[in-house]
């Protein structure tokens, strides 16, 4: 059992349809056919989406996007159009809400990965592998990859498990020709990314991104390298052959496998609320990361 512990109701807006209530976001769509993307302050973790907020992180994803979206204009389109506050839309809404171009949306997750960790450690450890692709003998968690690879996984719905496949299988599902662009562009953009990040003494170890098409232009979308969708671990601090402290959700990982939650992940039961010194030290990780990585402060 897995997915809302407390699913919320959404906001009506005038001259808005609601379409679907995301993990994070709450989608609609606007009177001209646009999509309208309000980021939450949301925290999802082992497939449950808790019943504690985190303050601010809803404008942190999307401030963070829209300054990588920037970073990135050259290498790839996005979907933003606009980052006004649909009339009649709650004050709260402002420095969270995206109107974007309606796409055709590839059901891929595009993964690249440049370090050993999370999911691929587990199938590295079990096959030497990930997804399918070998790898050198004597990698351990944290291991600089020779090169980065492209991981796809199917995109879950909420309170299911998003799960790795090859690219193979991608080639069958959206075409070869779809696959080959998907993983060129998120190759292509996961380099940038990380020499961007390393000038700025963070490892962004993987991250995923997702594509939609307008017309036949591929386009990136959603939300993008964001502590949500992204491993953010600090320059300084990295030590292969351990778990990295990171800027992420780890921090309430961490805790919610931890005694002091008391919380059995493979129980039916749903996941507690988070104690406020954890929503705390959460919140900081997430504006720390959005402050080493823009070179601005948060306010």
């Amino acid at each position: 059992m897995s997915g809302f512990v407390e699913k919320p109701e959404p906001i009506e807006v005038p001259g808005l349809v609601h379409l679907h209530t995301g993990k994070v976001r709450e989608l609609y769509r606007n009177e001209a056919g646009d999509l309208v993307m309000v980021a939450s302050d949301r925290m999802s973790a082992y497939d449950w989406v808790l019943p504690t907020e985190i303050p601010d992180k809803g404008r942190v994803l999307t401030q963070l996007s829209l300054w990588w979206f920037d970073q990135l204009r050259d290498l790839a389109e996005n979907h933003v159009l606009s980052t006004e506050l649909p009339e009649g839309a709650p004050a709260d809404w402002a420095g969270r809400t995206l109107v974007c171009k309606s796409l055709k949306m590839v059901p891929v997750e595009c993964v690249a990965r440049g370090y050993l960790t999370g999911s691929g450690l587990l199938e590295y450890n079990a096959s030497r592998t990930v997804c399918g692709l070998a790898l050198p003998e004597g990698l351990v968690d944290g291991s600089e990859l020779p090169a980065p690879i492209f991981t796809p996984a199917t995109k879950a719905e909420v309170g299911e498990h998003d799960e790795n496949v090859s690219y193979e299988e991608v080639a069958r599902q959206v075409g070869a020709e779809t696959a080959a662009q998907l993983r060129q562009a998120t190759l292509a953009v996961y380099s940038r990314a990380r020499d961007i990040a390393r000038e700025r003494g963070i490892i962004l170890a993987d991250t995923k991104f997702e594509f939609g098409f307008d017309g036949d232009t591929l386009v990136l979308a959603d939300e993008v390298l964001t502590p949500d969708s992204s491993r953010f671990w600090p320059a300084d601090r990295w030590q292969p052959g351990r778990a990295q402290p990171s800027y992420d959700k780890q921090y309430v990982r961490d805790w919610l496998t931890s005694p002091a939650s008391g919380w059995d992940r493979k129980s039916e039961q749903p996941p507690p609320a988070l104690p406020e010194e954890v929503v705390a030290a959460t919140r900081q990780k997430y504006v720390e990361a959005y402050e080493h990585l823009t070179g601005t402060s948060w306010s």
